[in-house]
């Protein structure tokens, strides 16, 4: 507007302008997570003002780069050309209006590209509940990274203004890891309900469960469009509560005979509602607890500085080579005093658990020694090979393995029906997963009455106009 008063033009104009500019659409373009499951990212334009929704690395091919689970100081170039990063060449005209970038959680396939593509936006501030932040931050200090994005935490039920008429609203939300969030972009156009990823747990086992009146209340205000997790949508059921993944551990680690034997445990670092529990169980066990890697590490940290965990006061944290191979000499003259979590849980060749199978360590697994796989694999060839070949290698050593205990921190079907009920779109955008889990969620929207040009099955770097 400031632009064609300096040119001059007649009020006429200018106010004929002003009228279009009501009019004009809200436009999406899915950046990244709408061909793979991995590499978030939305992006969204209401007039001249853009937020983008995550900024996530696709691990399948970020894997092959780095080690363990975390960022390593890679150039993007490099990683642009793996396709490890969203190509946010897609939005190259809409650079100058980005305002703010906002990851929903702390997942690396929603944060782990911040480090290299926040800076292209300069302007923009980066906002985040206290844990995403945390996270966000330590990558940045352990890999001796910098943005020069102004970040901002916000509480998981925050209201932000982004710009007149435009504001954003975490809504706290359950998956799995801590202080997750819907955001809900407030416009005079309506609602945009960016809902990825999330489950609907009411009896979660660390922080608060889903505020599910907000989203009801949500609904009848108005949902322009709701853009949503589609990674288990073919799963016709609901995902079980974190409840119910602690009475499974709970099973494996005191109702099986371990005596003598030495029990490791390996997990999503980032799940922290997970950690607790099998931190809990190893207390009941007796045994020493060592916390064994360096994504581990970072996550655990996190935690603690965002006041959510004090793990420090019951486990020992072993991050650096050295220290790791000081405490497993004494594991190993004591294997039946310590519960090892570890880090390893997709097979990845440079993690803990892959040394250990490998005698890598002053630390060798022997016959009937357990290691509790409280994980499901990330749905990818490169982590379904790397998983199967080191579950071989510890086979092969005897050792008992106890898989899938575990529950999934994505919304099944049912509960996809559940929240489109609740929040009654009036557009839906399928997020996060590949053809066949986004078309899963558009023959459900269907189902349940949708009209198919209401439902919009999207690409990576396409745009859409609503």
């Amino acid at each position: 507007m400031r632009k064609i008063k300096e040119k001059g033009y007649s009020s006429q104009i200018f106010i004929y302008y002003l009228l279009n500019l009501q009019t004009m659409p809200i436009e999406i373009t899915t950046v990244g997570g709408y061909n793979e499951v991995g590499k978030n990212c939305t992006a969204i334009k209401v007039d001249d003002a853009v937020v983008i929704c995550d900024m996530g690395v696709f691990l399948e091919n970020y894997i092959k780069l780095t080690e363990d689970e975390d960022i390593i100081n890679i150039s993007t170039p490099k990683l642009m050309k793996a396709g490890a990063v969203p190509d946010v060449s897609a939005i190259e005209d809409w650079k100058k209006d980005v305002k703010a970038i906002i990851p929903s959680h702390a997942h690396l396939d929603h944060v782990g590209a911040i480090p290299f593509l926040a800076k292209k936006f300069k302007n923009a501030e980066l906002l985040a509940t206290p844990y995403t932040t945390e996270v966000i931050k330590a990558i940045l200090k352990d890999e001796k990274m910098s943005i020069p994005n102004k970040i901002k935490t916000l509480s998981p039920n925050a209201v932000y203004n982004i710009k007149k008429d435009t504001k954003v609203e975490f809504v706290n939300m359950t998956h799995s890891t801590a202080q997750a969030a819907m955001l809900a972009i407030h416009t005079k156009k309506g609602i945009i309900l960016y809902a990825n990823d999330f489950k609907f747990d009411s009896t979660p086992t660390l922080g608060k469960k889903p505020d599910f009146n907000r989203l009801k209340k949500l609904g009848k205000k108005g949902i322009l469009a709701l853009i949503v997790d589609s990674t288990y949508a073919p799963l016709k059921a609901k995902t079980p509560s974190e409840a119910v993944a602690k009475e499974m551990i709970k099973e494996v680690m005191l109702g099986t005979e371990s005596k003598g034997k030495a029990v490791i445990v390996t997990t999503f670092s980032s799940h922290l509602a997970r950690l607790k529990s099998i931190i809990e169980f190893g207390k009941k066990m007796n045994r020493k607890i060592l916390l064994i890697g360096r994504s581990l590490a970072k996550y655990v940290k996190a935690g603690e500085n965002a006041n959510i965990i004090n793990f420090s006061k019951d486990v020992k944290i072993l991050k650096y080579k050295r220290q790791i191979e000081k405490e497993m000499k004494k594991v190993n003259k004591n294997r039946g005093k310590y519960l090892l979590i570890v880090t390893g849980h997709q097979g990845e060749p440079k993690a803990v658990l892959s040394r250990i199978a490998r005698k890598e360590f002053p630390f060798h697994l022997k016959k009937e020694d357990q290691v509790i796989f409280s994980s499901s694999v990330i749905p990818t060839k490169i982590n379904q090979e790397n998983r199967e070949r080191l579950e071989k290698e510890i086979s092969n050593q005897g050792v008992r393995i106890f898989k899938d205990v575990h529950v999934s921190g994505h919304a099944a079907r049912e509960d996809l029906r559940d929240l489109i009920n609740m929040v009654n779109p009036k557009h839906i955008i399928p997020a996060h997963g590949d053809q066949q889990m986004r078309k899963a969620l558009f023959d459900l929207a269907i189902e349940m009455g949708y009209d198919k040009n209401n439902v919009h099955l999207s690409k990576d770097g396409n745009r859409i106009a609503i």
